[in-house]
């Protein structure tokens, strides 16, 4: 690790397809266990695998209306999955030198939808209704209001970088003195307007995706939250690189070289002061979509080509959920490094080879201590996010 401020990140608060038990997370990414469930809620007869929450969510009826919404539902499970970490930041820091920074791309827009759906045409929304529940800053405002923080607060939303770029914001504000400690991750939900609006892109598989596949058709949808306390202590897991890039190559679609996802890997490596050879695993940003999966192993080759790297995505398992996608997967980053495996592979084992090769994780076991891990989010037009974890002696 080169010489730089410590960032900390604590064991991960987590609320997903896959559930919130860490111990049950880290079972499901050593053997391939899938969390997707067939759901025909957002398309009539045509059910899709969906990233679906099924857990038990905390009762929120009793809240104001401005706060009441699924993805401060989701946000308050994770809050409350970091256990006593919580109440022991609380009572050791004070709340003006707490920051709170999410990263969210739909907000409260399932409880508008819901609105609407309420609604006749030409009517207005009826009482139930609150505005503030779909401002993308809603998540973070809830936060800090339900644990009296009063640091710096706000919500990133750059479409799927977004909780990548929070744990980087929270890098920054502890780099700058602003805050001690700062509570940081992302948070989706799973609504019409993601569905709808991928599907309208021909970018949705009815089925569950096969990242990197010569059969790759298209993406599931998820919903998740996940928060980590993130502090200037020494040991665990430390945040020591990030790389941040735009393509500036297309409205929508991604450079098909890779290029920025390239130079987002290699600013990670720099920060660090880490050589490519050192990362033991990456979690693949690997949506299973043809030009993105394309592009990724495009830019993996030109980073990792002379050395190689352990790769797999994830999605596979929890579907991509969006907004929270770079918390969570760097959450995964966060297990392997913690309990020493490799998050395995999954697909129809029939690689894409008019791709370069990539070394994909068939066995959990991995060959050498893991001492770093990489984790890739790759969003709409080229913007590009990757997170450089390691883990202290």
């Amino acid at each position: 690790m080169s010489q730089q401020i410590p960032c900390r990140l604590s064991a991960p608060g987590i609320a997903s397809c896959l559930g919130s038990d860490l111990s049950v997370i880290t079972k499901a990414l050593e053997t391939g266990t899938r969390g997707l469930t067939m759901c025909s809620k957002y398309t009539p007869g045509h059910p899709l695998a969906l990233g679906a929450v099924t857990m038990p969510l905390p009762d929120m009826s009793h809240w104001p209306a401005r706060h009441q919404s699924r993805n401060n539902q989701l946000s308050l499970a994770a809050l409350e999955a970091l256990g006593e970490a919580l109440p022991a930041l609380l009572a050791s820091v004070a709340p003006e030198r707490i920051g709170v920074v999410m990263g969210s791309s739909t907000s409260g827009v399932s409880e508008t939808e819901a609105a609407i759906d309420r609604t006749g045409p030409g009517n207005d929304f009826d009482d139930q209704y609150c505005y503030f529940r779909q401002e993308l800053g809603a998540t973070s405002a809830f936060i800090a209001h339900h644990l009296g923080i009063r640091g710096p607060q706000w919500t990133i939303s750059t479409a799927c970088t977004s909780g990548a770029r929070a744990l980087s914001a929270a890098r920054r504000l502890l780099a700058s003195g602003q805050c001690d400690a700062v509570i940081a991750g992302g948070a989706d939900t799973l609504c019409n307007l993601t569905v709808h609006g991928f599907a309208s892109l021909d970018a949705v598989s009815a089925t569950p995706c096969l990242p990197f596949s010569r059969h790759r058709d298209g993406i599931n949808i998820g919903e998740a939250a996940v928060v980590f306390i993130v502090t200037r202590d020494t040991d665990g897991i430390q945040l020591t690189g990030y790389g941040e890039t735009s393509d500036a190559h297309h409205i929508s679609a991604p450079h098909p070289e890779g290029d920025g996802a390239a130079r987002a890997m290699a600013q990670a490596l720099t920060m660090a002061g880490t050589l490519p050879q050192h990362i033991g695993y990456l979690n693949a940003h690997g949506t299973a979509t043809p030009h993105n999966d394309a592009m990724e192993a495009r830019a993996i080759d030109r980073v990792f080509g002379h050395c190689g790297v352990p790769v797999s995505a994830t999605k596979a398992l929890t579907g991509h959920t969006l907004g929270a996608a770079g918390a969570l997967e760097a959450a995964f980053a966060w297990l392997s490094l913690t309990h020493q495996f490799l998050p395995v592979h999954v697909h129809d084992g029939h690689y894409d080879d008019r791709l370069p090769p990539l070394d994909l994780v068939s066995s959990s076991i991995p060959g050498a201590p893991l001492t770093h891990a990489m984790s890739n989010v790759f969003a709409f037009g080229g913007n590009n996010a990757t997170l450089l974890l390691e883990r202290t002696s």
